[in-house]
């Protein structure tokens, strides 16, 4: 029996069981919509109980996903640490593919669920193994310090993973004068600006972050103002110049939480505003809406779907898990 064929009604047991979760996304869901969400969230509930699994949440995903049925929720760091420590059978991964896979090499003998394979990212797709080991070869003995936006096979490449939110951190642990820092150029250029050391980088980006440009926050800027922005590192350098604050995704959350700014505009993926709206109700968000395709691939109904068959499984070939756990696990002990 597939999801279309459940009885997802909205009955009255159904609207009692998750009043208290459509509390939390009250100023952000409209509660004409709840009544499409509410039976697939108390079904997702019910079945991670029987299944002992949890799911795990990027910032990204939509706001029923991320505070309604979800266990673990944060950036890519946050998401990597928690699932290095959970004692779930089963992981389910409400995110892209590169997320699932780390939390596989850091789980090998757990079910790693992606509820849709083909919630890739662009910044995983610009680089691959083979363009690793020619930049090797053209720098001798330089350290490769790789986004966690990548492939296991580029991870297995690498010598250690950093996240947005660590990258200068790691950067600068490393006993070297230069470091290649794959693949999001503008990330690498950001860090460049925060550390001394020579940086080497890829000519990779973001297909949501990319999009942002300086004119449009000016824009923003003359529309509202006393508006405060912050950005994601992720966005071209000419955005970052525009923005009051940059940061991480989970460097932004607190940001809003320690300023408290009358009006925010959050430059990076469009749902995180609504998601942490929900946390900061005397905030007013301001939101220039860039999705990301690829976080909007996983559903309510694709959760419920591959908890109840289990599948589709993530699987790494052994040989590539190692290496790669070797790389994530030296960035998760930097700051330890």
């Amino acid at each position: 029996m597939s999801v279309a064929e459940l009885d997802l009604e909205y009955t009255p047991a159904v609207a009692a069981a998750t009043r208290p979760l459509y509390e939390r996304v009250a100023k952000v869901i409209p509660e004409v919509e709840w009544p499409f969400h509410a039976p697939l969230v108390h079904a997702i509930n019910t079945l991670k109980k029987e299944r002992n699994a949890v799911i795990l949440a990027h910032n990204y995903q939509t706001p029923e996903i991320f505070h309604c049925i979800s266990d673990i929720v944060g950036d890519s760091l946050a998401l990597a640490r928690k699932a290095a420590q959970t004692d779930a059978d089963v992981i389910v991964m409400a995110g892209v593919h590169f997320m699932a896979e780390t939390a596989k090499i850091l789980n090998p003998s757990k079910t790693v669920l992606m509820p849709d394979m083909r919630a890739g990212c662009s910044l995983a797709d610009s680089i691959t193994a083979a363009d690793i080991r020619l930049l090797r070869e053209a720098h001798p003995g330089v350290p490769v310090v790789t986004y966690v936006n990548t492939s296991a096979e580029v991870k297995a490449e690498s010598d250690i993973c950093c996240t947005s939110g660590n990258a200068v951190e790691i950067v600068e642990s490393l006993d070297s004068d230069s470091v290649l820092f794959l693949p999001d150029e503008y990330l690498a250029s950001w860090v460049a600006t925060q550390t001394k050391k020579k940086i080497i980088k890829w000519k990779g980006h973001c297909e949501v972050h990319e999009r942002f440009t300086g004119a449009e926050l000016r824009d923003y800027r003359t529309r509202f103002k006393d508006l405060t922005i912050i950005a994601h590192p992720e966005c071209p350098p000419e955005v970052l110049a525009e923005a009051d604050f940059v940061g991480s995704t989970a460097r932004m959350v607190e940001y809003v939480g320690e300023v408290r700014p009358n009006r925010v505009l959050m430059v990076t993926e469009c749902s995180m505003s609504d998601n942490v709206a929900t946390e900061y109700p005397d905030v007013e968000f301001i939101r220039p809406c860039n999705l990301c395709p690829h976080m909007k691939r996983v559903s309510l109904s694709n959760i419920l779907e591959s908890l109840r068959t289990l599948e589709p499984t993530v699987e790494i070939d052994p040989t590539v898990a190692g290496r790669a756990r070797l790389a994530v696990e030296r960035m998760l002990a930097v700051g330890r």
